[in-house]
């Protein structure tokens, strides 16, 4: 039976975890070696729990797996070198009496044996764990019952779709009987606006939590009319049934229906048909379409035989039977060419129909085939770019009758089967940063009004790309989903994570404890500019009060509901927090030489946000 989620400290202290070696920190053992990884050490590194710091076990290979950072190098991370996690890795890591694990490797099979061994090590433990395949993520909740299971692409799939669609992040939630949903002021009744969220209208500079609520160009609206998104969902399938252009796509059909030698053949044969059709009507003295009407019976039948006619019209008639002996193999040979070249198109990509209107995708691995499922169910037509025929999306695109072109995608012609110059956006999700540029670098090259969707892992390099190129939409899948691993492991509630260019702001329930640095004081004091706001107050046993009184005094036992930076909501965790218990006799409350906060934070921006 899953425990009542309770306080950390409360745990660990009736456990007698905490204080066994004089360490009165939370343990937390991370395991993997990649992107995640490393932003999940860099959030929790960034939040200092009630005991006021954490100590941070990294477990990676003996040797990088990619190219990108994994956290090894972070100052004040312990590492441990293994490539293997069984009990004895999870002994050297120090898992005994740990408060967390967190198994970030792109292994679902592995992840859940490791989860075993673990058990094995410390069977009173909080385990999150990254799954793809959500039917092992059932069984492994089942096994685990104090498990948080969860998939970083379906997390930061919206955010890309958003991005490519031109849209605020689709991020709806419900709670305390509400359905709440991000949006743009003036897509939303003014009642409806619970907070404003951000001023995105300087893109090289996006305020978020902004203290004049009136800058706001994107707020959180409470849903009270049609269900969120219906017109949203309606206006994208509006545009994805733009009409295309019948001339192009006659030209580019015929072009592509045969092969350059039978079409050469078929329009010689066409030719010598009319001349011959021509000269049929001189020499019978008919009108022109009695003699197209004659030549065509005598090609295609080859009878009418008359000895009795001219030696022109013989001569001709027998010309037109010979011609019709070539026409219908001809003609066999350009539709069973035509149907091969279907073929080979659907599985190539080499011959596709123009589009317009349509979403470009490239690369079909994890985060690739969310946003292509999710864009197919909004009804947008999608074109996918893959270099390996068999991507772990294809199958997926297969079935949902989604065109894969197999080719580079940081090539001009693999762009242009695709109809990049003609679609609405251009979602680049490859997890090779160079190639991801390359391609939107020539995307733009074919119009400059492409809206190109770019997934970097380095945040300094995005920035980079957006002053020097003008690509101001790009997405972290890892930077998106780390607060919602980081909150799991801590055994926090997230209700929802709204992205926000390459911010991240999270909404979550608080809990005043007896004694906190809030107890008492107003609500007024919980709204912080540009860090917290509070979206609901409620007393214990209480319904949820959207518009309080911020006169009003905070008791124990009041439920906030914020939403907030990573560094705002960890500074109302601690005002919230109990009081720091007094160590057992003998123990110190903190080790010599252990700083207040763990060394290696991260910048001033990667902090707050």
């Amino acid at each position: 039976m899953r425990r009542m989620a309770e306080p950390l400290l409360d745990r660990a202290r009736r456990a007698g975890r905490r204080w066994v070696n004089g360490d009165p920190r939370a343990h937390y053992v991370i395991c993997g070696h990649d992107a995640l990884a490393y932003w999940v050490v860099k959030a929790l590194l960034a939040t200092e729990v009630q005991s006021g710091g954490i100590r941070i076990t990294l477990v990676v290979p003996e040797r990088r797996r990619t190219d990108s950072p994994d956290g090894r190098d972070i100052e004040g991370v312990e590492v441990v070198r293994a490539d293997r996690l069984d009990e004895v890795t999870f002994r050297r890591a120090g898992l005994a009496g740990a408060d967390g694990l967190a198994l970030l490797h792109q292994d679902d099979v592995g992840n859940m044996h490791a989860a075993l061994c673990a058990q094995e090590v410390e069977p009173r433990l909080r385990l999150v764990v990254r799954m793809f395949n959500t039917s092992l993520a059932n069984g492994v909740r089942q096994i685990f019952p104090d498990s948080a299971v969860l998939s970083d692409a379906s997390m930061a799939a919206p955010a890309f779709v958003a991005a490519a669609l031109g849209e605020v992040a689709p991020t709806h939630f419900r709670h305390g009987g509400r359905t709440l949903y991000v949006a743009r002021p003036d897509d939303v009744h003014p009642d409806d606006v619970v907070c404003a969220i951000a001023d995105t209208r300087d893109a090289q500079e996006v305020r978020v939590l902004p203290a004049d609520e009136g800058d706001a160009d994107v707020v959180l609206a409470e849903a009270t009319g049609a269900p969120p998104g219906t017109e949203l969902a309606a206006r994208r399938l509006r545009r994805a049934r733009r009409r295309r252009r019948p001339v192009v796509m006659l030209v580019r059909a015929v072009r592509s229906f045969a092969t350059r030698k039978i079409g050469i053949a078929v329009l010689v044969l066409l030719a010598v048909i009319a001349a011959l059709g021509g000269l049929y009507a001189g020499t019978a003295h008919v009108s022109l379409g009695q003699a197209l009407y004659l030549t065509l019976v005598t090609t295609l039948s080859g009878q009418d035989p008359e000895p009795g006619k001219p030696v022109a019209q013989q001569v001709m008639q027998v010309v037109l039977n010979l011609a019709g002996l070539a026409l219908i193999p001809l003609i066999t040979a350009v539709v069973v060419d035509g149907i091969v070249n279907a073929r080979l198109a659907l599985h190539t990509g080499r011959i596709l129909p123009e589009r317009s209107g349509h979403v470009v995708v490239v690369g079909l691995g994890n985060i690739g085939m969310r946003v292509m499922a999710q864009l197919c169910d909004f009804g947008v037509e999608v074109v996918a770019i893959d270099k390996d025929p068999n991507a772990r999306g294809v199958p997926l695109a297969r079935r949902l009758g989604v065109p894969v072109v197999v080719g580079d995608a940081a090539l001009e012609e693999t762009l242009r089967v695709a109809s990049v110059e003609s679609c609405q956006a251009l979602v680049v999700v490859s997890t090779d940063d160079g190639a991801n540029l390359r391609a939107a670098l020539n995307g733009r090259a074919l119009t400059d009004e492409l809206r190109v969707v770019l997934r970097l892992f380095d945040g300094d390099f995005a920035e980079r790309v957006q002053r020097a190129f003008g690509i101001g939409i790009s997405r972290s899948v890892s930077y998106l989903a780390a607060p919602s691993f980081v909150a799991a492991l801590l055994d926090r509630a997230v209700l929802a994570t709204i992205p926000v260019g390459r911010h991240a702001l999270l909404v979550t329930e608080v809990s005043v404890a007896a004694g906190s640095e809030l107890d008492g004081r107003a609500l007024g004091a919980v709204d912080r500019p540009e860090s917290v706001r509070l979206l609901a107050h409620a007393r214990a046993g209480q319904k949820y009060d959207w518009a309080p009184d911020r006169r009003l005094v905070i008791v124990a036992g009041d439920r906030l509901t914020v939403v907030a930076r990573r560094a705002g909501l960890n500074a109302l965790l601690r005002e919230t927090a109990p009081p720091e218990p007094p160590p057992p006799p003998g123990a110190s409350p903190r080790p010599a030489g252990t700083p207040p906060r763990p060394a290696g934070l991260p910048g001033p921006r990667e902090a707050e946000d």
